[in-house]
């Protein structure tokens, strides 16, 4: 990124037809865009399971309240989760944006969730595979059967990753504590 590519408001159409994305390990690649990387994954939960999955955003709270950089390894922008019924039963929606690509993403989240014991969500959808903790390739067939993907994207600061967001808001940060001390 050049120094100032930031400083210019960017929207990208992105091409429905992914032969055209990268080809990733585990299948195309969504191209980068200017809010970097993410993607939006549509699941049908299983009868009986929305409490587990409400509660499950609890475990996730009290995961980043014992360890706020639990998620570190994600390279996470932001994450958000729906519960919505379109007539055919419970759906969950999962947005996120990352960092990293999506075969990153994927192998990063699996790695993470085996070192921390911490389960997935995602084990309350149709369609998840049983051995998700040690068969990526069936996790990411997964993702991208659920994934539903973005037509246009935009970013107010386009392709800053988070890590350059944070270390832009401790200089500030910094700057307003040396300019404190000088009145």
């Amino acid at each position: 990124m050049n120094n100032k590519e930031w400083s210019t408001p960017k929207a990208v159409a992105i091409s429905k037809d992914t032969k055209d994305w990268e080809k990733g390990r585990y299948g195309p690649v969504p191209p980068k865009s200017p809010s970097c990387y993410g993607f939006s994954v549509i699941a049908k939960v299983k009868p009986g399971r929305e409490q587990v999955v409400r509660d499950y955003g609890k475990t996730i709270e009290a995961a980043i309240k014992g360890d706020p950089n639990v998620l570190a390894p994600l390279k996470l922008h932001y994450l958000k989760w729906v519960l919505f019924d379109v007539g055919s039963g419970l759906h969950f929606m999962y947005q996120g944006i990352f960092d990293t690509d999506f075969d990153k993403y994927v192998e990063d989240a699996i790695d993470l969730f085996n070192k921390t014991g911490i389960s997935t969500v995602f084990e309350n959808f149709e369609d998840w595979p049983e051995d998700w903790r040690t068969n990526v390739p069936a996790v990411s067939k997964f993702f991208h059967e659920h994934q539903h993907n973005s037509f246009l994207e935009y970013g107010e600061y386009p392709f800053v990753s988070a890590d350059e967001i944070k270390k832009a808001l401790k200089l500030k940060a910094s700057f307003e504590d040396m300019l404190d001390q000088m009145q």
